[in-house]
């Protein structure tokens, strides 16, 4: 199994997420959401968040594929043809309940009225991404990348660099979008190597930089 951990900075609190991101030849589909939070997007909204991460809105069945290899996330998000889907590989109170598992799909929603998060497709990248120690807040991570002729990676650009060019670290960077987040290919102790591995504070662990060239 593959996995991405995932630490989120967003007004003002940690969240953490470690889950398996799902890949196939193609590409790899990931979920998405605001940085203001869960459900926040229009279907517009969702469609423009995935192009700026270098990426599109996911087709049903490059959503079903993922979740064939392994795709179990329980926010809803908007796909390709306006309707709004998540993947359950294990059922759980409040994640599928009592049902098999499967995509759960809400079909076709309001595009401007009703909110979700996005799943979003890329992939390959003609650049690659690479790792600047920090501690840098996400202005200085920014300049830390230009220094090295290159920018802040997307969020679409780190994925495709995990799943094509086996990009793997253990120590979270910041990206373009404001978010902090680490890609791992082979989960071990403190980096993805149990169900729920956390992530350690600022303090333990300081935040460096994904810079995409």
């Amino acid at each position: 199994m593959n996995f991405i951990a995932v630490l989120v900075i967003s007004s003002g609190f940690f969240s953490c997420n470690s889950a398996k991101y799902h890949h196939y030849n193609q590409g790899v589909v990931f979920p998405y959401q605001s940085h203001h939070g869960r459900y926040r997007f229009t279907f517009f909204d969702a469609k423009e968040a995935c192009a700026e991460q270098d990426a599109t809105l996911a087709t049903y069945k490059q959503l079903y594929r993922a979740w064939t290899e392994g795709l179990d996330w329980c926010n809803a998000g908007w796909l390709s043809d306006g309707t709004v889907s998540y993947p359950v590989l294990q059922p759980r109170p409040a994640c599928g309940g009592d049902l098999l598992s499967g995509i759960r799909s809400y079909g076709p929603r309001h595009k401007t009225r009703d909110h979700y998060d996005a799943f979003c497709f890329t992939s390959t990248t003609k650049g690659s991404v690479f790792f600047i120690p920090g501690p840098f807040n996400s202005a200085e991570a920014e300049r830390a990348c230009r220094r090295d002729g290159a920018s802040l990676a997307k969020v679409g650009q780190i994925y495709s660099s995990w799943k094509f060019q086996q990009l793997d670290h253990c120590d979270g960077g910041w990206l373009q979008d404001i978010s902090v987040r680490f890609p791992i290919i082979h989960p071990r102790e403190r980096c993805g190597g149990i169900a729920e591995p956390g992530v350690p504070s600022k303090s333990l662990r300081p935040i460096g930089a994904y810079c995409y060239r």
